[in-house]
């Protein structure tokens, strides 16, 4: 790590100064989001406070991230500091749909499995298939577990909290009883929901029934219950 870091903060002084002009010298309204921010990040930085940092955050650490992954494909694509701000704005359009979380995880996997700098289409579908790096299994894995969990279902071990609450939406009868081609897209439409807040951050847990007292209480019969009111009226002195 500390033979990294020098390399950190070179590569981010120099993104800095390839950075300097503002959206509003390249002709931009001076309302647009300030993409000329860049930071360099750790490969293994984690990203998990989305409350703090927005989109144009996380776009900014992908491109600092890819700066520092693919540093001679990077500066060759984004010779000039305009190509630069171009680009951020596109992914920027182009992912909005994505929590800055998965837009991140995605970039993280991306260098991890592609050995040249990726287009906006290679990250869409990384961002697409990055619910495996939240823990959450896809479609079919999570519809199969949820029909064939035992119960009490609470007490299941599930692979994540995410496909109990979709079974439990979509409902136990109809994922026992009702075949694949139409139980199917009911699950799918809850879980894909799900997944969507966990990949937003949410924490899902699984409330657990209270643990039964060891003092098992019954019903007294008439005549045991007259003896203790009896009982209690001479010790109490009535």
């Amino acid at each position: 790590m500390q033979k990294i870091n020098p390399l950190l903060d070179q590569a981010s002084k120099e993104l800095k100064r390839n950075s300097s002009k503002s959206l509003t010298e390249a002709g931009q309204s001076s309302k647009s989001p300030d993409l000329s921010r860049d930071r360099i990040a750790e490969p293994d930085h984690d990203y998990e406070n989305d409350r703090v940092r927005d989109h144009v955050d996380a776009i900014n650490q992908v491109f600092a991230e890819f700066e520092f992954a693919y540093h001679n494909q990077f500066h060759k694509a984004f010779a000039e500091s305009e190509a630069l701000v171009i680009a951020k704005k596109y992914w920027l359009s182009s992912l909005e749909r994505y929590s800055p979380r998965q837009i991140v995880a995605a970039a993280k996997k991306v260098i991890q499995s592609q050995e040249y700098l990726p287009s906006i289409a290679v990250f869409t579908r990384a961002c697409d298939e990055g619910t495996g790096l939240f823990g959450l299994p896809s479609v079919r894995q999570a519809y199969l577990e949820a029909c064939s969990a035992p119960s009490p279902k609470k007490h299941y071990n599930w692979s994540h909290e995410a496909v109990y609450y979709a079974g439990k939406a979509t409902g136990w009868y109809l994922l026992a009883n009702e075949p694949e081609s139409s139980a199917l897209s009911v699950f799918e439409y809850h879980y894909e929901q799900l997944c969507r807040r966990v990949v937003n951050g949410e924490q899902l847990t699984i409330e657990t029934p209270a643990a039964l007292s060891d003092n098992i209480e019954r019903t007294l019969d008439k005549e045991e219950a007259r003896a203790r009111i009896a009982k209690l009226k001479k010790k109490l002195g009535l």
